[in-house]
């Protein structure tokens, strides 16, 4: 009898004992899926969290291009309507009330060849229009003929320097414009070589916009 008790208490006792190993295993296992879930909700915050924000910055980045279509329109709408007012159209032109001047840009592309001041046989077409505005509607006003060039040192050139050029590109301008009937009391040469960007020298287009004449017509000033 005592050892029919003895042997149910042993019993009894490896029961438990597989019983409590049984309930630490379940523990550790729900544990292990409590630590997955939970990186597993973490991460999908994380991502939640930047999708959320590149979604605000994408809907920002379309803004902001919107006002920069927006405003290249305006601006596009208003050097058009400046060219047709002015009588330069079918060119750049820029009015600046506050200074009374208008502002016809010419790439040197239909001027000059590259590292040269001799005007291209072809640029008449274009400077005899200029001309032509000029005598009819500004025949009294002060004109400056401005040559500009992009960064670039010069090389293997009879120049000495982008100023020099751009002097001398202006000077062929205006040589051009005299001979052919605007007074030479108003109308003047000047070269900024590559002081007055309008674009980064840092790229090829950029330098092509830099490298321009302008033609640069004082509505304030009389001959």
């Amino acid at each position: 009898m005592q050892d029919a008790i003895q042997n149910l208490k042993f019993k009894c006792l490896l029961l438990l004992g597989l019983v409590s190993i049984f309930l630490l295993t379940g523990c550790t296992n729900w544990k292990k899926r409590y630590d997955a879930l939970n990186v597993e909700h973490q991460n999908l915050l994380g991502r939640f969290e930047f999708e959320r924000s590149e979604k605000g910055r994408l809907a920002n980045r379309i803004s902001q291009d919107q006002l920069t279509i927006q405003e290249l329109q305006r601006q596009i709408a208003e050097r058009q309507s400046a060219a047709k007012a002015t009588g330069f159209e079918g060119y750049e032109v820029d009015f600046d009330p506050s200074a009374g001047t208008i502002t016809v840009t010419l790439p040197n592309a239909i001027l000059f060849d590259s590292g040269q001041a001799t005007l291209k046989k072809r640029t008449s077409t274009e400077l005899n229009h200029i001309r032509s505005v000029l005598r009819q509607r500004y025949s009294n006003k002060q004109i400056d003929v401005v040559g500009h060039t992009d960064s670039d040192p010069i090389k293997k050139s009879k120049w000495k320097d982008n100023l020099e050029l751009s002097a001398q590109r202006a000077l062929s301008v205006v040589r051009y414009l005299i001979d052919r009937g605007i007074d030479e009391k108003r109308i003047r040469a000047v070269g900024c070589g590559a002081a007055i960007p309008i674009a980064s020298n840092a790229t090829a287009s950029g330098k092509a916009r830099n490298r321009r004449v302008q033609i640069v017509v004082y509505m304030r000033g009389t001959g």
